[in-house]
């Protein structure tokens, strides 16, 4: 991966940053996309670039605004030679029954979640398909899969991401575009950092391994399918969730 560059949307916290520490780690130049997070995004870039010899680029984009990708595109573009990587990873949350929750609070994270992976799929997979090569995971989650109680905007986001990845790995294939899914579980955050004990416990109790993963159990997983040990995968979705949809 030494001199490849990979965009990271929503890489300033949480698993994005896992994301691009561990491919920063591997050689890649990092582009860190965020829309709020701009004192943890260049806090994130110092740091990438006290511990390895890469080029780190902060971006700020709302991925849900078309006009705001292209115009992420055509900074990387103007800074980088190639774009080799695109980590879907901006999302956000706005939980609620159905019968509670908001139209804009479904909108908003249906847009986000799903329509910016769209927006950016469809302009950075432009590039890659014209140099014919690429990788695109996609961080969607099990709760795509299995759906949740309270989540239904997240949920049908989530599961939007996973028949999109589907699609475009078809679309792009014969043009040397990889484009793949990770589906994380339960995985430890500012949100988990929040519950109880008690809380956390009966999470664990459901889980086979027995205990909540970590961000780098995400990234190592997204690492592997930008790497060359996965040219022969597309189209699929791996879930980082220690056995819970087993």
């Amino acid at each position: 991966m030494l001199n490849k560059t990979a965009i990271v949307t929503g890489g300033s916290r949480g698993i994005g940053k896992a994301i691009a520490l561990n491919l920063a780690e591997s050689g890649c130049n990092i582009v860190i996309n965020y829309n709020n997070s701009e004192i943890k995004a260049n806090k994130l870039k110092e740091e990438i670039e006290a511990l390895y010899k890469v080029k780190v680029l902060t971006v700020k984009c709302d991925v849900s605004k078309f006009e705001d990708v292209e115009n992420l595109y055509k900074i990387v573009k103007k800074e980088f030679d190639s774009i080799d990587f695109l980590i879907n990873n901006a999302g956000i949350t706005k939980d609620n029954l159905i019968l509670r929750m908001k139209e804009s609070d479904f909108d908003q994270v249906i847009n986000i979640n799903l329509k910016g992976t769209f927006n950016t799929s469809k302009i950075i997979g432009k590039h890659m398909l014209k140099q014919k090569f690429g990788k695109i995971v996609n961080i969607s989650s099990i709760v795509g899969i299995m759906g949740n109680a309270g989540q239904s905007n997240y949920a049908a986001s989530k599961a939007g991401v996973i028949g999109l990845t589907k699609s475009l790995a078809k679309e792009f294939a014969t043009r040397g575009v990889n484009v793949n899914a990770v589906a994380p579980g339960f995985i430890q955050s500012a949100m988990t950092d929040k519950l109880s004990e008690d809380v956390i416990k009966k999470y664990e109790e459901n889980i086979p391994l027995g205990n909540l993963g970590k961000p780098e159990d995400v990234a190592k997983v997204v690492n592997f399918l930008l790497s060359t040990n996965s040219d022969y995968i597309t189209g699929q979705v791996i879930n980082v969730d220690g056995g819970l949809l087993i």
